[in-house]
């Protein structure tokens, strides 16, 4: 299939059309990428391009004094009968409009057209994002090309609704399980059921108390919530066996082991076995950083705690503040009506090319 030809110098609006028309559902990024490297390669100015795998990768080296890096996944989720994308009055409509094709648009935008930096400039289109944390690009750019991810400030495209949410929460989840003996129902009492001793499990998730933290003026609002259960062998049948999944999103202020260890507190004392399944950790603002500090103050000093986990973590990790900020609506992301407002793709064009140029 021939490169699809994009044309970064176009109105955001329609470069995010032309994006969200290439099928890019995740681990089959090439095509878009193949894109995005001719594109880069041919219309943007004092550019250093590499690529590795589907990752694409740009840079200046202008010796400003200050970097800055414009993140975006080139992946979507599979798609629902909504590619191509279409247009409806001051609505785009498709998969990827909002997470996060829009966002890569306006960074790929401001990559050929901002002549003026006052910051050198690092864009990053990464593959992978929305499936397992093992496949995604940014963690074999961080192996193989680490020196790319340095910057003093990092901005990633995900959606916002054109607010900066700074940070991120942290997530792990765990697997209780509990045993029993197996039994037929009519003789339920010769039995030991496995599902009733989750009750007590329920019952303190019913209970708990979610904890809010206020950090550098953002709230992150914790949560502990059962998010799958399984158990019974047949219908007439008494349980030997049952299992509770539970997902904690804590405020990063607590490192995973501190939150693993309270989970471990919430169920103290019942009858059951534990195993942690998956865990990774927020991302503090970081707001106090100067260079973060100013794009706040080009956003019009507005901003907000991110709930839910995005690759800001991976960069809190680095030692590099990042943000979330992209036109997307959070609310719409992975929906069959996903879609976009044009303002908004406008909005965070204006506010970024301010922020970069002097």
């Amino acid at each position: 299939m021939p490169v699809p030809q994009l044309d970064l110098h176009a109105d955001p609006v329609e470069l995010t059309a032309a994006l969200v028309d290439i099928p890019s559902v995740s681990q089959n990024e090439t095509l878009i990428a193949d894109a995005v490297e001719t594109a880069l390669r041919e219309q943007t100015d004092g550019f250093e391009v590499v690529r590795n795998g589907n990752c694409v990768l740009a840079r200046t080296n202008r010796g400003l004094g200050s970097r800055v890096m414009l993140a975006g996944h080139l992946d979507t989720v599979p798609i629902a009968d909504n590619v191509p994308s279409r247009r409806d009055g001051d609505l785009m409509w498709g998969c990827g409009t909002s997470d996060m094709k829009a966002g890569d648009a306006v960074f790929l935008h401001l990559a050929a057209t901002v002549t003026d930096l006052a910051h050198d400039l690092t864009i990053v289109m990464y593959d992978c994002e929305e499936i397992a944390a093992a496949y995604n690009g940014l963690g074999r750019i961080e192996t193989e090309l680490r020196d790319w991810l340095d910057a003093d400030v990092a901005i990633l495209g995900e959606p916002t609704s054109g607010e900066i949410e700074a940070g991120c929460q942290g997530t792990l989840r765990v697997r209780i399980t509990t045993d029993g003996v197996r039994a037929h129902s009519a003789r339920s009492w010769l039995g030991d059921n496995a599902i009733h001793k989750l009750a007590p499990v329920l019952d303190r998730l019913a209970r708990y108390e979610a904890r809010s933290v206020d950090i550098d003026g953002c709230v992150y609002r914790e949560g502990l919530s059962a998010v799958r259960i399984e158990g019974g062998v047949a219908g007439n049948v008494v349980p030997d066996a049952a299992a509770l999944d539970v997902n904690f999103r804590f405020a990063p202020d607590r490192s995973p082991d501190d939150a693993l260890a309270h989970v471990r507190e919430v169920f103290d004392g019942l009858a059951i076995s534990m195993e942690l399944t998956d865990m990774s950790p927020g991302a503090l603002p970081g707001l106090s950083n100067p260079a973060a500090a100013a794009l706040v103050e080009a956003a019009g000093g507005k901003f907000r705690a991110k709930y839910g986990w995005t690759d800001v973590s991976r960069f809190a990790a680095l030692g590099i503040p990042a943000v979330n900020y992209g036109p997307g609506d959070p609310n719409l992301a992975h929906k069959r009506d996903e879609h976009v407002e044009v303002g908004r793709i406008i909005e965070v064009t204006s506010v970024l090319r301010s922020y970069l140029t002097r």
